[in-house]
């Protein structure tokens, strides 16, 4: 009869992303001994991307001990544990390989998930932050009998678990008191509030005005609606940081929102706008007629580009998406402000909808418009706001 072992299994970040470390043991269902411990600094990395190395090493401790046994994991991570049991897509890239490989140390149908609530996972939560301990003075985790780390519960101090849990504290997102969207027990969403930038000379005369012309700064009215916009997110105060594209027009709306609200802006260089090539400072009307067909065929296709050498939109999207997954991990749990154009929001938009590309085509942003996307630990994404102008009125 083939031997039953649980897997617990933990990870952390002390800053998400941080230093980070994992831990894990292998307990004997019938009496609780613990058959093994793994625990390892991983320097710096998400909490996901550390509860999904806990629970590979978790996994290898066991094969270990027997490669025909039955495992049942128990975790406190519910992203962990959904996505492990097939019934949450795996969308994040740096996830992705952890969890293939995670499924190829037994056959699948060896092992089954259950989660618990963190207080029932404390031997595996007090391994990886002993492993973090460890990173933090520039030393690697080393195993100690079981039953005596059982038997006392830590060798750490009260004040050392006590530093610890202040630290996870203040690192630790904050909800935000007026938010744009939570979910019920995925956590504070990583959520983008989409700000285009306010008007430009160009702008009225609705002319191509990309990256890869001019770079034109705000006329009087941009100026006007760049300060509306940050009237009615202070007044909404839900923004926690502000991230630009490197293009003057959303440095100079961001900077105007920041000062508002007390933050600095970071610079984003995968938020600026498409390079439209030949066709920059031209009106549609006038790329008709010096352009024809390459204009038919890039109203046909999202893989057609400018003429001379702009980018097609699905060079952007590819761009954007970069920007995107790593601005979730910076900012996970947080409200940021990104100021943007209109290519990468709709982007942002289209891939929060699963929309195909075509649907760019079909939307409509103001200048100085707010739209809100929220990002959850489960890889799924929420529309909350598109083209909202109210503030502007």
């Amino acid at each position: 009869m083939a031997r039953t072992f649980i897997v617990e299994a933990d990870g952390g970040s002390r800053g998400n992303p941080g230093p980070a470390g994992y831990g894990a043991v292998v307990l004997d269902p019938a009496t609780g001994e613990a058959l093994a411990e793994a625990a390892e600094f991983i320097g710096t990395a998400t909490n996901n991307v550390a509860e999904y190395k806990g629970l590979l090493a978790g996994l290898r401790a066991a094969h270990a001990l027997d490669p025909q046994a039955r495992i049942h994991v128990r975790m406190d991570s519910k992203l962990v544990v959904e996505q492990m049991s097939g019934r949450w897509k795996i969308k994040h890239p740096d996830m992705r390989p952890l969890a293939a490989e995670a499924k190829t140390v037994f056959p699948p149908t060896q092992v089954t998930y259950e989660w618990i609530p963190r207080e029932q996972n404390k031997h595996a939560d007090r391994l990886a932050n002993e492993a973090m301990d460890a990173g933090r003075i520039g030393k690697q985790w080393e195993p100690r009998d079981s039953r005596a780390a059982l038997a006392t519960g830590s060798a750490r101090s009260t004040a050392a678990r006590a530093a610890d849990e202040a630290a996870e504290a203040a690192a630790a997102p904050r909800t935000p008191a007026a938010g744009w969207g939570a979910a019920a027990d995925l956590g504070t969403p990583a959520t983008f509030v989409l700000l285009r930038h306010g008007e430009t000379a160009l702008t009225p005369e609705k002319r191509f005005s990309g990256s890869g012309g001019g770079d034109p700064e705000l006329s009087a009215a941009g100026r006007r609606q760049a300060t509306a916009a940050a009237a009615a997110l202070a007044a909404r105060g839900t923004v926690q940081a502000v991230v630009s594209s490197p293009l003057r027009r959303c440095r100079e709306t961001a900077d105007t929102v920041a000062a508002r609200l007390g933050l600095e802006v970071r610079i984003e260089d995968g938020l600026r706008e498409t390079d439209f090539g030949a066709w920059e400072g031209l009106t549609f009307a006038e790329v008709r007629e010096r352009h024809p067909e390459d204009l038919t065929a890039w109203l046909g296709s999202t893989k057609a580009a400018p003429t001379g050498g702009g980018e097609s939109f699905a060079t952007v999207a590819r761009r954007v998406a970069v920007a995107r997954d790593k601005l979730i991990a910076r900012y996970t749990g947080k409200t940021v402000l990104l100021v943007t154009h209109v290519t990468p929001i709709k982007t942002l938009v289209r891939l929060a909808l699963g929309a195909p590309p075509e649907s760019l085509y079909r939307m409509e942003l103001s200048a100085a418009s707010l739209s809100a996307v929220a990002y959850y630990a489960d890889g799924n994404a929420s529309l909350r706001l598109l083209n909202d102008t109210s503030h502007l009125r």
